[in-house]
């Protein structure tokens, strides 16, 4: 039915709209002395259709914009200027869409291996937005601000460890700890953790995707940058061959020695 609707409808709407338009610049210009097509011809010929008549177009037609996105052929309305200022809803939305763009952004490397298994048809940050502006965001318009024990940084089917804890180590080290639970549905001892610090103070974050095994029930984060400041921490695991992701798990705040 997609590929139905992506192969005829899609372009036969654009015609249709294209028709529609130079019919109406027609009977706008008849009773007038300029040649129809030298005034048509900078009003209307501004879409590229590359795939024939049956495929998606690229540019505007009229008020018409057509375009790809991840593969995908789209048609939207031509945006207007906002001539109204905005509610109060909207006023908040931006807000929380704030707040959650400046903890996204620092985090962007890892979503995109962290989250793509939820990432249908958009990256691996934009999923974790959506899912973490929908359950991480707290407080009254306009004092929002991240949840971070509600926060995820990894989203997956595959089991994370059972206790696990982050607290301070050596000097610039974050340590964390879990008690392996291999065998407990796709959890295996070669799950790899994955091992988060995020420093509210300066807005930016480290991690590893590659650090030990579930089996080795410990691991060292290096998070000198953030030497005498308070991180927020996570723990996750990936498979061995990278396919499968467990959810995150919060493990607290942390001053970094």
């Amino acid at each position: 039915m997609q590929h139905a609707f992506k192969r005829y409808v899609l372009p036969i709407t654009a015609v249709i709209f294209v028709s529609l338009i130079a019919y109406r610049r027609y009977l706008a210009i008849a009773a007038g002395s300029k040649p129809f097509f030298k005034n048509l011809k900078f009003k209307i010929l501004m879409g590229t259709i590359t795939k024939g008549i049956l495929g998606g177009f690229s540019g505007k037609v009229g008020s018409v914009v057509g375009g790809t996105w991840k593969g995908i052929d789209y048609m939207r309305s031509q945006s207007s200027r906002r001539t109204r200022a905005a509610t109060a809803l909207q006023l908040q939305q931006q807000q929380k869409f704030s707040v959650m763009m400046k903890f996204i952004q620092p985090l962007a490397g890892l979503l995109s291996v962290s989250f793509r298994n939820f990432a249908v048809k958009m990256t691996g940050s934009n999923s974790a937005f959506s899912y973490n502006l929908k359950n991480a965001i707290t407080g009254i318009y306009p004092d929002y601000a991240v949840a971070y024990n509600m926060a995820l940084v990894s989203r997956g089917d595959l089991p994370n460890a059972n206790n696990p804890s982050a607290t301070a180590g050596t000097t610039g080290k974050v340590e964390f700890g879990w008690i392996n639970n291999a065998g407990t549905g796709k959890a295996a001892d070669t799950d790899l953790c994955i091992t988060v610090a995020f420093c509210p103070e300066v807005n930016q974050a480290v991690y590893s995707t590659q650090g030990n095994p579930r089996g080795q029930q410990s691991d060292s984060l290096d998070a000198g940058v953030f030497s005498g400041k308070l991180v927020e921490t996570w723990l996750g695991f990936i498979s061995a061959d990278g396919k499968e992701v467990a959810t995150s798990i919060y493990t607290g705040q942390v001053t970094v020695p």
